[in-house]
């Protein structure tokens, strides 16, 4: 087949922050499909057919791009951050190991990004310093047991743990429930970084003791972040703390 399907990592959401090989991905491009905010963030070129559609439909995005690359198109399918994490890569390799089996002939690439966790992890220091983890708060696709399950392991192991999808309008209870529960690990003065929209003009960033990040505001564009009971802060005259996680444990 000659059509192609790339799926692109927009990163956080400043351009300066987008590599160079998703660039020339998205200039390759015939047809654009993602969600309406990431589909809206590629500027407008002649020759680039744009296909936006709304949140939750991913494996129908999926299936759509496959079709048109069968047909010969060359498409670009984009996430912000990284496609990989929370995102559309798996999406596609899903839609494809379910779909028409002429569609594995294909060539199907995947350009990463800077994921959130990467950008607000960079803007208050190093609390990626040692070891972490990344889970999502969505319950759309797995029960909550298991992601109180999962949550709950990864802080008994004493994990650095970024939290994606934390609060939604459907879901405004889970964060307090995952922040719970991360209390009865952490120390309440354990660094809590939220850190909102990365990359983008309404940035926000707050770095606060756990007890305080309990009432603190967030939303689905707040990536969260649970220090280590290691994870310290470097206090500054005139500016945030600096935030970080030893690389050692134990010495």
């Amino acid at each position: 087949m000659s059509g192609s399907v790339t799926v692109i990592g927009l990163g956080p959401g400043d351009f300066r922050y987008l590599t160079p090989a998703a660039s020339d991905a998205l200039d390759a491009a015939q047809d654009l499909i993602g969600y309406f905010p990431y589909v809206a963030r590629v500027p407008e070129r002649t020759g680039l057919v744009r296909h936006a559609s709304d949140n939750r439909v991913e494996v129908d995005r999926a299936r759509h791009a496959l079709e048109l690359a069968a047909s010969g198109r060359r498409v670009a399918v984009v996430s912000g951050g990284d496609p990989g994490v929370f995102a559309m890569a798996a999406a596609v390799f899903e839609a494809l190991e379910a779909g028409d089996p002429a569609w594995r002939a294909l060539t199907v690439t995947v350009e990463p990004g800077i994921t959130a966790m990467l950008a607000a992890a960079a803007r208050v220091g190093a609390p990626l310093g040692g070891d972490f983890c990344a889970i999502s708060l969505s319950d759309n696709l797995k029960p909550w047991k298991v992601i109180t399950a999962r949550l709950g392991a990864v802080l008994a192991a004493d994990l650095v743990v970024a939290l994606y999808n934390p609060i939604s309008r459907a879901r405004p209870w889970q964060l307090d429930a995952a922040l719970t529960l991360a209390s009865e690990h952490r120390a309440p003065d354990t660094p809590v970084i939220l850190a909102r929209a990365v990359g983008r003009p309404d940035e926000a960033i707050r770095v606060l003791g756990l007890a305080e990040a309990r009432e603190a505001e967030a939303d689905m564009a707040t990536l969260v972040m649970i220090g280590a009971s290691a994870t310290r802060l470097i206090p500054r005259e005139g500016g945030a703390p600096f935030v970080y996680t030893p690389r050692s444990v134990g010495r």
